[in-house]
């Protein structure tokens, strides 16, 4: 735990590599990768503000600058100054603001199934984050994971462990934390902080996520003009982390080498 943020590390003293993790999920969500990352690489994986023993954001609708202050709050508690960051469907919202509101802490940005959010006023849910809402609260955590888990892969019955991990992870959310996510998925705009931001940035999709769509990663790559690499996983659904963990794990290795050279040539 640091700075109300709890957080799940292999230490390493190679590339620094910060996780966010989605919606309905938590930091250990990012395991089943661990083991095809390289080695010296530093990996942490947060719990977000509201998830597992994190502290809950003290305003009752955040903002994407919010989960990113309390970012910030972590990534100095812990001494760091510039990491490699990697966004999961929600946490995409979260890296993108943190890569727009603190560009020199970033060296570079990958985003797995992103999630574009509503883009809806503050202070008005959209009925997609009002059924969110209302159906934990009518099914309760364990009915709520159970009937949505199987949704996230793209083979749940061939993926059996994948499933249960994504399920357990889902069965864990709760008030206030989860809330304020959705309050911020409904007003959240990822386009808009990508399009402040200089950040070297690449894209990862699972074909079958039927959860967002390639339309919500087009829209990624539109905002950043074309120039982010793109790698699709074709056997992966939303929780292509989890479904597809070593093909995940090699995109993301094989984005942040093209997006070192690139630097390196422009620099």
């Amino acid at each position: 735990m640091a700075a109300g943020v709890s957080y799940l590390r292999r230490p390493g003293p190679g590339r620094v590599l910060v996780c966010l993790h989605g919606i309905g999920s938590r930091g250990d969500s990012f395991a089943p990768m661990l083991p095809h990352l390289p080695r010296d690489w530093d990996v942490i994986a947060w719990n977000a503000p509201g998830y597992g023993a994190s502290a809950p954001l003290d305003t009752d609708w955040p903002v994407e600058a919010d989960y990113a202050a309390a970012l910030l709050g972590l990534l100095e508690a812990l001494g760091l100054n510039r990491v490699t960051l990697l966004g999961h469907s929600l946490g995409t919202l979260m890296a993108a603001r943190f890569a727009a509101d603190h560009p020199e802490r970033v060296a570079a940005l990958v985003l797995g199934a992103s999630a574009c959010g509503h883009g809806g006023s503050v202070g008005k849910l959209s009925d997609a984050a009002a059924d969110r809402l209302s159906a934990l609260e009518r099914e309760g955590a364990a009915a709520f994971a159970a009937k949505r888990a199987p949704r996230l892969l793209a083979d749940p019955v061939g993926h059996a462990e994948a499933l249960a991990r994504v399920q357990r992870a889902m069965s864990a959310v709760a008030m206030p934390g989860y809330g304020q996510a959705v309050r911020m998925l409904a007003s959240g705009t990822l386009e808009a902080s990508l399009a402040e931001m200089q950040v070297p940035t690449g894209l990862i999709w699972g074909a079958g996520d039927v959860v967002t769509p390639r339309a919500q990663t087009d829209r990624a790559a539109t905002a950043l003009q074309g120039r982010a690499p793109l790698r699709v996983i074709h056997d992966a659904g939303h929780a292509l982390h989890a479904e597809a963990p070593e093909a995940f794990a090699g995109a993301l290795i094989e984005i942040l080498s093209e997006l070192d050279q690139t630097e390196t040539r422009t620099s």
